[in-house]
């Protein structure tokens, strides 16, 4: 399989360009919150679109009754799609599908229409409510707009939900049930019940002053992740159609690797065995040793226990090979996107092998010790990459592997 368009909405910017290019810069995205009144919340800052401007995707009425996490896929969809220089039509559209993940889905759309429940009564429910706030609604929304008629599916595996969406259409390709699928994750969910929950758990960064360096993965004065919210969507084909229509190729997909700990609800195990074997799985896929690795996209979410369990399982992975890796968590900059985590470091990975340049790992002021590889910090690295690795890894223990190779003719 492989990538041959991406499209983006993050906090860096209202495209893949702009994100790609403030990413390498090394500037943050992340801001004080102004979705909701965070007078009474320890978190009051994450990572907003900013400026974005839906019209440019959907009509009037469909902005109104849609949660954002649906326009967010569709505004990547659609730069995916023009991206790889694409039409569907009668001649492709039952043999193209679709699979977009999301952590939550629509919770502005539930947590408004259950204020307007309480204070006006059910007769006040938006008839749009329950289409607008269904997880799988972003992929359909997607089919129906580009007539997408094959396999359609939803991965809800909370932060690893872009990359198991990503994964699971290269199997729907590789089987013969496709021959292309857009794919990634979408998620809208800086909302006060995220934020509120998440802070109970002690797991959003508070550092509330300075909004742009919060986000500090493998920084010995990390105090949580930082939330944020847009779509990565990719287009990928089987080879052999990419070759016969010119397509421009980004990158192969070449392995892919899902695991479970079985050990926790929210918190991965010490040294991280499920991560460390979903990476063994996904080179085991690839057919490729891990000497072969340039380059790692970590999860990285800048919270005490995933970085350092996550160092050590690259550790056990790729033993003394992992002193030559590049590791970088670009979540320092777009923050924790949850369920459009994996679809946007994809997109990442794939830029990174196509231009052969590294993203930096930004804040990364005070190493911590025990975090000791080599994490890219602060200034994008200019090197030849031949495979990549994306890592994400979600509640519930939930664990997906994507690996990418450079494409050569």
């Amino acid at each position: 399989m492989v990538i041959t368009g991406l499209g983006a909405v993050t906090p860096c910017g209202n495209s893949v360009k702009d994100t790609w290019e403030r990413v390498c810069a090394g500037h943050s995205g992340i801001g004080r919150i102004t979705k909701f009144d965070t007078t009474d919340f320890r978190t009051k800052i994450a990572g907003e679109l900013k400026r974005f401007d839906p019209l440019h995707f959907v009509t009037k009425s469909e902005a109104r009754r849609l949660d954002d996490f649906i326009i967010y896929a569709l505004a990547a969809s659609a730069m995916a799609l023009e991206d790889a220089g694409m039409t569907i039509d009668v001649s492709n559209c039952e043999r193209s599908g679709v699979i977009i993940g999301s952590a939550v889905g629509g919770l502005s759309t539930i947590e408004r229409e259950k204020e307007t429940l309480l204070r006006e009564g059910p007769r006040k429910i938006s008839p749009f409510s329950t289409p607008s706030c269904l997880a799988n609604l972003a992929a359909g929304y997607v089919s129906i707009k580009h007539g997408l008629k094959g396999p359609i599916n939803c991965s809800v595996t909370a932060c690893a939900a872009g990359t198991y969406s990503i994964g699971d259409a290269c199997r729907l390709i590789a089987g013969n049930y496709a021959d292309t699928m857009i794919a990634g994750g979408t998620e809208a969910a800086i909302t006060p019940l995220t934020v509120g929950g998440f802070n109970v758990m002690r797991a959003l960064s508070t550092n509330n002053e300075d909004p742009e360096k919060a986000s500090r993965p493998f920084d010995r004065d990390r105090n949580g992740l930082v939330i944020a919210e847009g779509s990565g969507v990719v287009v990928l084909e089987a080879l052999s159609a990419a070759l016969n229509r010119g397509a421009k190729i980004y990158a192969e997909v070449i392995g892919y690797g899902s695991t479970s700990d079985a050990y926790h609800m929210a918190a991965p195990p010490p040294g991280h065995e499920g991560a460390a074997r979903c990476m063994t799985v996904a080179l085991q896929d690839a057919g490729i040793l891990p000497s072969e690795i340039d380059y790692i996209n970590a999860h990285g979410t800048s919270t005490q226990l995933n970085d350092l369990y996550e160092t050590q399982a690259i550790k056990k992975v790729f033993g003394d090979h992992s002193r030559n890796l590049a590791v970088s968590s670009t979540k320092s900059m777009t923050g924790h996107l949850l369920g459009a985590a994996g679809g946007i470091e994809a997109i990442f990975v794939a830029k990174s092998i196509y231009e052969d340049i590294i993203p930096p790992t930004i804040n990364l002021d005070n190493p911590d010790p025990d975090c000791d590889l080599d994490y890219v910090p602060h200034t994008a690295r200019k090197i030849s990459v031949r495979s990549a690795m994306s890592c994400t890894f979600g509640f519930g223990g939930a664990n997906a592997v994507l690996i990418f190779r450079k494409f050569k003719d």
